[in-house]
């Protein structure tokens, strides 16, 4: 309704004019007298609030709680108080950090900023009193204009940046700086709210029970990774804003907070002017410089920023000129085995797979993972169609020769557009040599291509895990057949490893192997979980005394911790490390997809499938967990054609027809759905999971005797062989039989099996999944852990 007074336009349902004060309702709708207790839920237009604030209105609500406007009896004041979620109120740790960071943005005091006041509580819920600023949020003022002119937004962004000038100086950082934390008042002025606020809420204890504070429009990569907030990043959002000022929208977009996340870390914004030509040239490069990824590469300080803004005012050259920037996504193929025996694949394809792991550290640079590189081996390689499937404009090919000790290698790395060779070498050294050959290989890349290395990423690229080469061979050997995905093959695997390790009993990447290995056995029911636990854990432990940066380990026990111990906080904690450790490795972030899926973040574990996807994008594994991911999620025919697509890179990858069958199953497509476990049946060989998946759907549809007689067959092999305890628990439980489903997942839960989480994940429309949400079987989930 419109105000009276001042013609503000104000929610139908507001009491105040938001802009003036001035009642909007007859006074006697409004009880100035009565005394709010337990506010739990809001605060009520009318009453006293801590027996000192009159309220007013509501002003908005945010992640963080409510906000109204109220008058402070005893100073005859108007100010805004802000109500704490029940969520973030009941956590004491964080109450005590808001008081304790509040202490610091007290200090600041300027005329851009609001100012704090102080935090109370009132019947056990917290909240925060501030200076009220009339006006108008700028977030609301840039839709309602649609974009503003460059003048208007120059303008603003000084308001903001001199405010940032004296809270850096006083070494205070926002770290939520966006368009709804700035407020312009009614002679266009801006100020700055809610600092101090978004460092209290970033602990452990808040964030990792879901509650997510703030917008992923405006973060800045570092926080994205779960780095450090400085300065800089109050910079970047400041960046952001201004674009969105003089473009009317944010810069990245996506279905869900974590992949607008991930395009602040990952992808180049589009270039300002091309989205409104008005915007000058200089507005356009200095909100560039604001977004670099590398915070070394913007404005260091808000001093710096104000100064260009002014000359941009004024007509002025800017001072900071921006860096050109150079493509840097690279494909490394794996090299062409060129000796005589053709017995060096597995040297081959680990060369280029080390090259990658030493590439994939470095933030400016993607590079494709090895199963995508390998789609190409032993195929007539045509440069245009390795560009257009890997999304590459950069590949580096290589030759290979082993003869007794001696190895001959030749590398190239070129542009893939008119297929100029940017950098050749050739290599003609001793086998002791090949770690060297390999770093200089990587530095070669990092060169040509005319990347910078930050910090320490030098040494991280040239790291080696072990001097003795035949250690590495046997590493590369074991990587190779575990990379198989079959009981033969984790054998074997087990075998080499072991073998790397009676040579080099210092090499980290082992016992990571190791552990992986183990992880992938207990997952496909080759091996008791209760067992491969202890085991698991003492070669992750070694790995990381060995070397703590190893992301892979992290990776590795944060889903030991998810899928085995069902320890959620500390997965979370081990996976957000090992992403932040190597950012660009499709395998760590296929591993976090796993854990986001069992804590059911379904929006946030598409987002990172498809991360993973995207740096692995013609690997089958890859492309098939974004389908499962969307399974999981409940969309289905997503599900469905994405698992569709995945069959077309290997109509034989046995994994998606599982679930590609199981998406059907959430559609009722039964007979759709039994055909595609027949499949997977087929090309496994009757292994337990698929077979599993074929019973329960035969006793959906009524075919009784084939569903007894296969069930039947899986009891037998029980005998012989290790069967997952939930696949009984499954069959009995669409059986009817509730009581042998029962002792059967008490057995799951003791023998921590493996497919467990995964169970309990699943939509509950597919069969037998709503009986965990009968009391007996909460009962005896919560005895074990498994649920709170």
């Amino acid at each position: 309704m419109k105000c009276p007074k001042c013609n503000f336009d104000n929610p139908d349902d507001a009491i105040y004019c938001g802009n003036c004060a001035t009642p909007l309702k007859p006074s006697e709708e409004i009880s100035s007298t009565k005394t709010l207790e337990i506010p739990a839920k809001g605060l009520t237009t009318g009453t006293t609030f801590a027996s000192r604030y009159e309220v007013i209105e509501e002003l908005g609500k945010g992640g963080m709680g409510r906000v109204y406007k109220a008058l402070d009896k005893e100073i005859n004041e108007e100010v805004a108080i802000k109500l704490l979620k029940p969520e973030i109120a009941s956590d004491e740790s964080t109450v005590e950090r808001f008081r304790n960071e509040l202490k610091f943005a007290r200090k600041i005091a300027h005329k851009n900023v609001c100012k704090m006041y102080h935090l109370a509580k009132e019947e056990e819920t917290p909240y925060i009193t501030m200076e009220y600023v009339p006006g108008e949020d700028l977030k609301s003022l840039v839709k309602r204009k649609g974009k503003l002119t460059e003048g208007e937004a120059i303008s603003i962004a000084k308001h903001v940046c001199e405010g940032l000038v004296e809270a850096h100086r006083l070494g205070v950082v926002h770290r939520d700086l966006k368009p709804q934390n700035i407020m312009i008042d009614k002679e266009g002025d801006a100020k700055i709210m809610d600092f101090g606020i978004a460092r209290s809420v970033e602990a452990p204890g808040v964030t990792q029970t879901g509650v997510m504070i703030g917008t992923p429009d405006y973060i800045s990569p570092e926080q994205a990774e779960g780095e450090e907030a400085d300065q800089r990043s109050d910079i970047y959002a400041l960046g952001v804003i201004l674009y969105e000022m003089v473009t009317g929208r944010v810069p990245f977009k996506g279905d869900t907070a974590l992949s607008v996340a991930l395009k602040h870390k990952s992808e180049i914004p589009p270039d300002p002017k091309k989205l409104n030509p008005e915007v000058s040239e200089d507005l356009s490069r200095l909100i560039l410089i604001c977004m670099e990824k590398d915070r070394e590469r913007r404005y260091q300080t808000a001093e710096e920023l104000l100064a260009d803004l002014r000359n941009r005012e004024e007509g002025f050259p800017l001072r900071t000129k921006i860096r050109p920037r150079r493509e840097t996504f690279v494909a490394i193929l794996p090299f062409t085995d060129l000796s005589p025996q053709k017995d060096q694949e597995y040297l081959c394809e680990g060369m280029a797979d080390s090259i990658i792991n030493a590439l994939s550290k470095i933030k400016n640079i993607r590079v494709t993972a090895i199963t995508s590189s390998s789609f190409f081996k032993g195929k007539e390689r045509d440069l245009e169609e390795i560009g257009k499937r890997l999304k590459v404009k950069t590949v580096l090919q290589g030759k290979l020769q082993k003869a007794d000790n001696r190895l001959r290698i030749t590398s190239q790395l070129i542009n893939i557009a008119d297929e100029s060779i940017i950098w050749s070498e050739q290599y003609n050294r001793e086998l002791d040599d090949v770690f060297a050959i390999q770093d200089e290989i990587s530095l070669a890349v990092v060169d040509k291509l005319k990347i910078e290395l930050l910090g320490e990423e030098k040494a991280r690229v040239v790291k080696r895990y072990t001097e003795d080469p035949e250690a590495y061979n046997l590493y590369l050997k074991g990587k190779y057949f575990m990379q198989t995905f079959t009981p033969e093959g984790y054998k074997r695997a087990i075998e080499c490893f072991q073998q790397a390790l009676q040579r080099d009993p210092n090499y980290a990447l082992v016992y990571s192997g190791l552990a992986m290995n183990d992880f992938l056995v207990t997952f496909h029911a080759v091996v008791r979980p209760k067992e491969a636990i202890p085991r698991m854990k003492a070669n992750l432990k070694k790995a990381l005394e060995i070397d703590p940066n190893l992301g892979e380990a992290h990776a590795v026990l944060g889903v030991i911790y998810a899928n085995l111990d069902w320890d959620w906080q500390l997965a979370e904690q081990e996976l957000k490390q090992a992403v932040q450790l190597n950012p660009n490795s499709a395998h760590i972030h296929y591993l976090n997809a796993l854990f986001l899926t069992i804590s059911r973040r379904h929006e946030e574990a598409v987002a990172e499938a498809k991360c993973a996807q995207r740096l692995d994008p013609l690997s089958p594994l890859m492309n098939d967990y974004v389908g499962v991911a969307y399974f999981y999620g409940g969309q289905y025919d997503n599900a469905i054609e994405v698992l569709q697509m995945t069959q077309t890179l290997n109509p034989n990858w046995w994994f998606s027809h599982v679930w590609l069958g199981f998406a059907y199953q959430g559609k009722s497509m039964l007979d759709k759905a039994i055909a595609e476990f027949e499949k997977a049946v087929e090309l496994t060989g009757g292994s337990p999971w698929p077979m599993t998946k074929l019973i329960v759907a035969y006793y959906q549809i009524g075919k009784k005797a084939q569903a007894d007689k296969l069930f039947e067959s899986l009891k037998q092999r029980s005998k012989q062989e290790y069967v997952f305890p939930l696949a009984f628990c499954w069959i009995h439980l669409v059986r009817g039989d509730l009581d042998q489903g029962y002792e059967w997942l008490e057995r799951a839960c003791e023998e921590h099996d493996t497919l467990l989480a995964y169970m309990l994940t699943t939509p509950r429309e597919i069969a037998a999944v709503k009986i965990f949400d009968e009391p007996r079987f909460k009962e005896l989930l919560k005895k074990y852990g498994v649920v709170e």
